[in-house]
């Protein structure tokens, strides 16, 4: 079963750009029963093999920048430790709720890719810079409070705001996840937020789901798999966010 979760995340992971969490998490929570806290830790670690091997795939194909990657990964590692400590703060009914909005916003970012591929790409230089050094502040943060790779963020920013490919978006945001996800994932693993027996059948599954994930991407057209895996996104958000919160004792 962990190894088909981890396909499952890894699948998502590499179509997307994302890191496969917003599939993992619900399904450690659901079927395997851990608590949120220690469902984000487990994502964040498996996030760096989903990274790794999704990255390698987008580059094959020439579609990874490695300088706007290292500039995002630059602020996304320290402020992914933020998000994770900030987290592990949180009551869990909060967390939920929190990640169910997550999950809304991913959804309408889904919806709204086909919308945000035609501005033209600027060239170096110090706006360009400097969004892609706030984009990786913001999605480190919510990477290691949310326990997901931000790719959400960094892939409409770069092709919104730094008029990257959609596809050359993709794969460097899957690289910056790879530092970004290291950084969270240490931070959990200090909390106790991660239980290291799960990983052995995680992380193989991911790496295989990443690859495929990631050639996928590259040969069909994801409109459809897109309008579907929004709306099964927004139905989990709406699950997490009817989170209940505990009666007062």
């Amino acid at each position: 079963m962990n190894f088909l979760i981890g396909l499952l995340a890894g699948i998502t992971g590499g179509i997307t750009g994302g890191g496969g969490g917003i599939v993992m998490i619900p399904l450690l929570v659901w079927i395997l029963k851990l608590d949120q806290h220690t469902a984000h830790g487990m994502s964040l670690v498996a996030l760096v093999f989903t990274g790794l091997a999704g990255a390698v795939t987008y580059a094959v194909n020439g579609a990874v920048d490695v300088t706007a990657s290292l500039l995002m990964a630059v602020t996304a590692v320290a402020a992914a430790r933020s998000g994770a400590n900030f987290a592990h703060a949180l009551p869990e009914w909060k967390l939920k709720r929190s990640f169910g909005g997550y999950l809304i916003i991913v959804s309408i970012l889904l919806l709204l890719k086909p919308h945000l591929a035609a501005l033209p790409a600027p060239g170096w230089g110090v706006m360009k810079i400097t969004v892609l050094l706030f984009t990786g502040a913001l999605a480190g943060f919510t990477s290691g409070m949310m326990g997901v790779g931000g790719g959400a963020i960094m892939i409409p920013a770069m092709v919104l705001l730094a008029g990257f490919d959609q596809h050359v978006a993709q794969g460097t945001s899957l690289l910056v996840m790879v530092p970004t996800g290291s950084a969270g994932a240490y931070t959990h693993w200090k909390l106790g937020n991660v239980r290291t027996a799960l990983l052995w059948g995680l992380v193989p599954g991911v790496i295989v789901g990443s690859f495929l994930g990631g050639t996928l991407a590259h040969t069909l057209s994801d409109s459809a798999l897109r309008m579907i895996f929004a709306a099964v996104l927004i139905w989990t958000g709406i699950r997490y966010l009817r989170t209940k919160r505990p009666a007062r004792s």
